[in-house]
């Protein structure tokens, strides 16, 4: 895809004006990074920053089926997600494994938003559409809005004078329906960083002015604007899966560790005989994190071994800018995948010695 066929977020022109560093993306043109992608990273963590992720899908799903319909689709139990509430889940297919991972919000007793992956966000569409019966009407609403994600322990500082929500009422995953700085906006108290946070559900005509509004406001807080960079870094700290990455048609809930988004007892869903068939046989491979002990960065698709041995592959890897060391994570062999055990990495064929470790590496203070 050349540069004058991709597509451009509401914010576009904001990263230009800011400097930032833009590369193609699931079929965008997205800021990289502005600076440094350490400092954006060392940001969100020790006060804050703010991510544009308006290329994000949204579909709706809407109707007296709509609950039920979404119950059947996906593992987690869609008919205990109170109004104001969203939770994680999947789009699993027959197999049990993933054609995506998202976010599930109930606006309303028959009203609800999927927030899904870029990559993804059509052929989601497409399959939500596909399956839904008469009584459930499935809409993608990618266009209607432009996403703001407001991350880092100073978020609720920066927002606060700006919101006409009680933010401190808004629990993790919960949302709330007002204005920020005058503009309609769903407030969401998500992120995927690891830190606290909100992101922002706004009209597209409205995202540029509240971008740099909140910049303002923000800058005596040391709000800084963050590209895909950091936000993969931060991702990774925090031991969040990334389609494409940790998350494929290869794997399932169970092995990427994820079991907590599949509610068995609540009936049948797509994937569910699939799943219970492996968890009674037992998963084969699971996720784990490691730290490189010796010099080197390991990526995706590195091999991991044991005593000479295949044993996996690496899925995700980064030099930390908080721990300050190289660590990434990895599918192993189940009876290899616990906290400790040593492996080695082929880094540019070159073996690399790490440890496996327990995820996630960071956690916030609470």
């Amino acid at each position: 895809m050349t540069t004058a066929t991709l597509r451009h977020t509401p914010l576009h022109e904001c990263h230009r004006e800011s400097g930032a560093k833009l590369v193609p993306f699931a079929g965008w043109e997205m800021p990289v990074q502005y600076s440094s992608l350490i400092e954006e990273h060392r940001a969100v963590r020790e006060a804050a920053g703010i991510f544009d992720v308006s290329h994000m899908g949204q579909i709706a799903v809407r109707g007296s089926g709509a609950e039920r319909f979404l119950d059947a689709l996906t593992p987690n139990h869609v008919a205990k997600l109170a109004v104001g509430r969203a939770h994680y889940s999947a789009l699993l297919n027959e197999r049990g494994t993933y054609l995506d991972d998202l976010l599930v919000y109930r606006l309303a007793a028959d009203d609800f938003l999927l927030v899904v992956n870029a990559s993804n966000a059509e052929r989601d569409a497409e399959w939500v559409r596909s399956h839904a019966p008469g009584d459930a009407e499935v809409t993608d609403v990618s266009e209607r809005w432009a996403l703001l994600a407001l991350q880092g322990p100073r978020a609720v500082e920066i927002l606060s004078p700006l919101a006409d929500v009680d933010l401190a009422a808004i629990r993790y995953y919960g949302f709330a329906l007002g204005r920020v700085d005058g503009e309609r906006a769903l407030v969401s108290r998500t992120g995927y960083t690891g830190e606290d946070g909100f992101e922002l559900y706004v009209e597209p005509e409205s995202a540029p002015r509240l971008w740099r509004r909140l910049l303002e406001v923000g800058a005596a807080h040391g709000l800084r604007p963050a590209g895909l960079g950091a936000r993969d870094t931060l991702r990774l700290e925090a031991g969040m899966a990334l389609y494409g990455h940790e998350l494929d048609e290869t794997t399932t809930p169970w092995e990427a560790r994820l079991d907590w988004t599949v509610k068995l007892d609540k009936g049948d869903f797509l994937g569910r005989d699939a799943l219970v068939r492996q968890r009674e046989a037992g998963v084969a491979r699971r996720l784990v994190g490691f730290d490189v002990v010796g010099r080197g960065i390991a990526r995706q698709g590195h091999p991991v071994s044991h005593e000479d041995r295949p044993v996996g592959a690496v899925t995700s890897g980064t030099w930390s800018p908080t721990f300050e060391r190289a660590l990434g994570m990895a599918y192993v062999e189940a009876g290899l995948a616990e906290p400790g055990n040593e492996v080695e990495i082929t880094v540019r064929e070159r073996p690399v010695a790490a440890r496996l470790a327990a995820l996630p590496f960071y956690q916030r203070p609470r």
